[in-house]
């Protein structure tokens, strides 16, 4: 059994995705956002179930995708505890596992590239992420990395691993899939043969260029790449280039709704709204239906007879996520369609508890529980 890589080219990142062959259970590590349709259409067309989307850092070069294959997925996001990604559902620590089916994926905590990076061993496959790169090695000179940390990592946890253990890397800019423990004690530029101090020394003397998209991927990756504003002050952002009319506030769009100007479309699943909460006056057009969060065949269907000819939807989830989805669905079928900011939960809190932090449940609107 090997695991299924895919690669996005404008970050040079590797994702993968691992499977239990008798369950369909899949697990997925370090998603890249822009790659998100890409990846629910590999689940969908290997008939996967994601249970875990997995990362191994708080990324500087890419923005995760991880809240959002949650939101369409129903999986549960799982992050290493030191990293301060808060939204995950869990916080791994050393040695703890993760089960997909019958399957088992454990963290290895491998600081040095960050404090809190986390390495992930799978049957004999490691996933190193930027702790470990094929003849290199992550950087040490931001978000708390260290070239001391990092040197131990390797030598004191990963090469510890069988030789034979096949490498599977965050990165790699020059083409290369895999490497071997083996092969990367024998002769990682970085590392083979050379002491803590010289490591130390090597790294100190890099002087590597700022990454481009830090400023942006670093916040949206604490948040589990959960990017839209969670005190609902973004109103009617436009998206067009996006595929769909814009985002509103839970205020504004009460607001249309109220006089008339638009129609509030709930497209979460039939059994979120009876156990969490519903709008009055919300016509229910669930774009995912549980179990399994599949694709509501009649969508289409019940959309173009709620909204009339040339009328205007606000779309309402669970968190703003899969209203997007439903939007630029709701547009390709001619309807002026608005994505709700922050949907009726809102975002996870520090403790990954969503309806504490945003939403329309916060907002003082109307909503009713069962």
């Amino acid at each position: 059994m090997i695991p299924l890589q895919l690669f996005d080219p404008a970050s040079s990142t590797y994702t993968y995705i691992l499977h239990d062959p008798a369950t369909r259970d899949a697990l997925i590590i370090d998603p890249v956002d822009e790659q998100l349709d890409r990846d629910l259409a590999v689940l969908q067309s290997r008939q996967l179930t994601l249970r875990w989307a997995v990362e191994t850092h708080a990324h500087a070069d890419h923005i995760t995708s991880a809240g959002r294959l949650a939101e369409h997925t129903g999986a549960r996001t799982a992050v290493p505890a030191g990293c301060g990604i808060g939204t995950a559902a869990v916080q791994l620590q050393d040695g703890e596992t993760l089960a997909f089916g019958g399957e088992t994926l454990r963290a290895l905590h491998t600081p040095g590239h960050t404090a809190g990076s986390m390495s992930f061993l799978w049957r004999d496959h490691v996933f190193t992420g930027d702790t470990l790169l094929i003849n290199g090695c992550g950087r040490t000179d931001f978000q708390s990395g260290s070239a001391t940390d990092l040197y131990r990592s390797i030598t004191g946890v990963l090469f510890a691993l069988p030789e034979g253990t096949t490498v599977w890397p965050g990165h790699d800019y020059h083409g290369r899939s895999h490497s071997t423990i083996g092969a990367e004690k024998a002769g990682n530029a970085r590392v083979a043969g050379r002491s803590q101090e010289e490591f130390v020394a090597l790294m100190e003397s890099l002087h590597l260029p700022r990454p481009r998209r830090i400023d942006e991927a670093v916040p949206a990756n604490l948040h589990s790449g959960l990017r839209h504003d969670a005190d609902g002050a973004t109103l009617q952002a436009p998206r067009a280039a996006e595929g769909y009319a814009g985002d509103v506030s839970a205020q504004q769009a009460w607001q249309w709704v109220q006089d008339g100007q638009a129609v509030l479309i709930d497209v979460r699943s039939d059994a979120e709204r009876e156990w969490v909460g519903q709008v009055p006056g919300a016509i229910p057009v669930a774009w995912k239906q549980w179990p399994g969060m599949v694709m509501n065949a009649d969508f289409d269907a019940q959309l173009r007879a709620a909204v009339p000819e040339g009328g205007r939807a606000v779309l309402l989830c669970r968190s703003g996520v899969r209203s997007v989805a439903a939007a630029r669905r709701a547009t390709e079928l001619g309807i002026t369609a608005y994505n709700i900011l922050e949907g009726f939960e809102g975002d996870p809190d520090s403790h990954a508890q969503r309806g504490k932090k945003g939403g329309w449940r916060r907002q003082g609107l109307p909503w009713r529980q069962g």
